[in-house]
């Protein structure tokens, strides 16, 4: 009698290969778990080691029926109660396992629930070891995510209730875009060329993709940053945090009260994922469908969302990440304390809430990327997710240093990772890797110059300046908001960019008001050799003020040594757009930067910092298919939404935005426009514009990359 194809595919070696390694590998850790657990707990009788593979197999069927069931719970609690009874439940399955035990070696639910803690721990340790650092265990629970999902919405379709046929790899086309938070494009070529990026590195030298610079402007932040790309709003974020006189009010963009409100600022209904995209770990949604892990939405994924309950019921998800956390707070301990042996320079501390900043990283990597698995299974047609590991490192260790290229190291390997998810996507997912902005190294103002801004502001002033005391990153996510502003002026930090207000007037200061009331503060923080420029309004114009010199900005004439040239050719334009900014600051101060060494000097405490004008934070990086079409200069996050704009109208997944209608104006109801046939216009990237969703195979035509790779 002749099998079927779905029992001939059940049976083939391959699978039952495969099947047999992972039954192995699974008896051989928990073995070698029991056995260490049971030595470590006190009290413990011996035992043979029949009695001990005997609780191995029950631990297995313990598992095997607990774990669905308990899988159950998690997704319906979502949220944090998905977080705790996730632990729960690999300490669950343990402590039924060993109350069961014929040989009853372990008595007492407390002894229990640590041996259990016991053995969770030793399990995560041992997986990781076994993989060598690598993620095909990961990998392995997100492919059986995505097909889980794939044939649940094949089920509610009017598939078979149950089959054994993997799902088919999609057709259609999808766009994942990735953000690597902070990554300079020069590091990331460094990097890539030193061979320590191997998977960006083989794309690059396939000629799959390409790799180019894009200029960010001022603010050099995130959020001005995805504020331009999701929505093409950058104009509205004037820092990572600033003073809005109206209000009384001091605004931080990670803080999820004020997100949501400056989302609400940024959105027309036409951003970067309004046609059923998905929004995972950034600040703003971009008008998505979904917005997981989102700053703006202020809520963890709920019920709907399976990947975030499949990883924290998963031993290889939430469990194992929360073990190797606590092993990187030990490594950041140790290269801290290396940095203060080697006198490393320029440093700052690296303890308190950054040993946390750490490891909390590191989960929301492997969190992303299993809801990026999801999402992918479910085919959705674009996600937009950042990833921050990178950034929260080189901020107190230095952009270039061994500890942050280690976890650009790890990124690298998460694009591995989605390269192999790919074949289980329900669409043929096209990658694109960006980053916000880059990183500038230097020694801080206060360690330079024994003094913070706000004490230099106050000297020159007589009056009393306020000002945070922690950066701006670490404000955001303190709960409280700040006491209302009662100093006469208020100093506002971000990186190597500050803004002061004068907060006891409602309109923005011009220099003569500010002259008149304080007539030593501009020409004292001009000439002060922490500071580079000083830019203030005028009503001719801003202006920008140096140690030697000033430049009007509108009508670019320069008095004496001009103060941008440190800063490049692009700081005039960068200068006058920040200055249209809403909120801005009365002055607007940017530090000195050598020009040796393109150091600058954080108001911050961060040795790497960004936000304001000098060293590699404006040179942010684009990583797309090289057979994409790259329009225009990308100057400004704004024109990078452009672009991302007309690679989603390219590959069919969004209409082109119509311009509006004006009196007098025809109007074409045919597939004419003005009397050209669209089937004589440009085309762009190998598809006529406006022609609705393309097939897999025009998409391919539009041009490949390593998510549309066969498996």
């Amino acid at each position: 009698m002749a099998l079927s194809p779905e029992m001939r595919a059940l049976f083939a070696w391959r699978r039952v290969l495969g099947r047999a390694r992972a039954v192995l590998r699974s008896a051989i850790t928990t073995f070698v778990v029991v056995t260490l657990t049971l030595w470590l707990m006190p009290g413990v009788a011996g035992a043979d080691i029949l009695d001990t593979l005997n609780l191995v197999v029950l631990v297995a069927v313990v598992g095997a029926v607990l774990r669905p069931l308990l899988l159950l719970g998690i997704t319906a609690l979502g949220g944090w109660g998905a977080m705790l009874f996730g632990v729960i439940t690999q300490v669950a399955v343990m402590v039924v396992a060993l109350r069961l035990d014929p040989a009853n070696r372990i008595r007492g639910l407390p002894t229990l629930v640590v041996a259990a803690i016991v053995a969770v721990i030793f399990a995560a340790l041992l997986d990781w070891m076994a993989d060598a650092g690598s993620d095909d265990t990961f990998v392995r629970e997100a492919r059986l995510l995505m097909r889980g999902v794939r044939r649940r919405a094949a089920r509610r379709s009017g598939a078979p209730l149950f089959t054994l046929r993997r799902p088919r790899p999609g057709t259609e086309p999808g766009l994942l875009v990735v953000q690597l938070d902070g990554v300079a494009e020069p590091v990331l070529r460094w990097a890539i060329r030193a061979g320590n990026l191997p998977v960006l590195g083989q794309w690059l030298r396939s000629g799959s993709h390409s790799l180019r610079r894009w200029h960010t402007g001022l603010p050099s932040t995130t959020p001005a940053s995805q504020a331009g790309i999701l929505h093409g709003a950058s104009r509205q974020i004037p820092a990572f945090r600033w003073f809005e006189k109206e209000t009384g009010k001091v605004m931080v963009s990670n803080r999820p009260r004020d997100a949501a409100v400056i989302e609400r600022r940024l959105s027309d209904g036409r951003g970067l994922l309004r046609d059923g995209g998905v929004s995972i770990g950034n600040a703003f949604g971009g008008d998505a469908a979904t917005s997981l892990l989102t700053v703006s939405h202020a809520a963890l994924p709920g019920r709907s969302a399976r990947g975030w309950a499949a990883f924290m019921a998963s031993p290889y998800g939430f469990t194992r990440a929360l073990v190797l956390g606590v092993a990187e707070v030990f490594t950041e301990l140790h290269q801290a304390r290396l940095q203060r042996r080697r006198n490393l320079q320029p440093r700052v501390s690296r303890s308190g809430a950054y040993l946390a900043l750490r490891p909390a990283a590191m989960l929301l990597r492997d969190v992303n990327v299993s809801l990026i698995a999801e999402q992918m299974a479910r085919g959705v047609p674009a996600i937009y997710c950042d990833l921050v590991d990178y950034d929260e490192v080189a901020h107190h260790a230095g952009p270039a240093r061994p500890e942050s290229m280690r976890q650009l190291e790890s990124l690298d390997r998460m694009l591995g990772v989605l390269e192999r998810l790919s074949p289980e996507a329900a669409r043929r997912y096209h990658l694109v890797v960006l980053s916000d902005h880059g990183q500038s190294q230097g020694a801080t103002f206060r360690q330079r110059h024994g003094e913070t801004l706000e004490e230099v502001v106050e000297r020159l002033t007589a009056d009393p300046a306020a000002g945070p005391r922690e950066p701006a990153e670490e404000q955001g996510r303190s709960a409280p908001a700040p006491p209302p502003v009662s100093a006469a002026l208020l100093v506002l930090s971000s990186g190597n960019l500050s803004l002061i207000y004068l907060t006891r007037r409602t309109h923005r200061v011009l220099r003569a008001e500010i002259e008149q009331t304080y007539p030593r503060l501009i020409p004292g923080l001009a000439a002060h050799p922490g500071i580079g420029l000083v830019v203030v309004g005028d009503q001719d114009g801003p202006i920008a003020y140096g140690p030697g010199g000033s430049h009007r900005l509108r009508e670019g004439v320069v008095s004496g040594q001009d103060p941008l040239l440190p800063y490049g050719d692009r700081a005039r334009a960068d200068l006058l757009r920040h200055q249209e900014a809403a909120h801005i600051g009365d002055l607007v101060v940017i530090s000195a930067m050598d020009p040796e060494t393109q150091e600058v000097a954080a108001f911050e405490e961060l040795v790497g910092s960004h936000g304001g004008l000098g060293g590699w934070q404006t040179d942010a990086m684009l990583v797309h298919p090289a057979a994409w079409t790259v329009t225009g200069d990308l100057h400004g996050p704004d024109a990078v939404h452009r672009q991302l704009i007309e690679w989603l109208v390219m590959l069919g997944l969004r209409e082109p935005d119509r311009p509006p209608v004006t009196a007098g104006e025809p109007v074409y109801a045919s597939a004419e426009v003005a009397g050209e046939p669209l089937a004589d216009r440009p085309v762009v990237g190998g598809q006529q514009p406006g022609h609705g969703r393309t097939t897999g195979s025009s998409a391919g035509a539009a041009g490949g990359g390593p998510l549309t790779r066969s498996p």
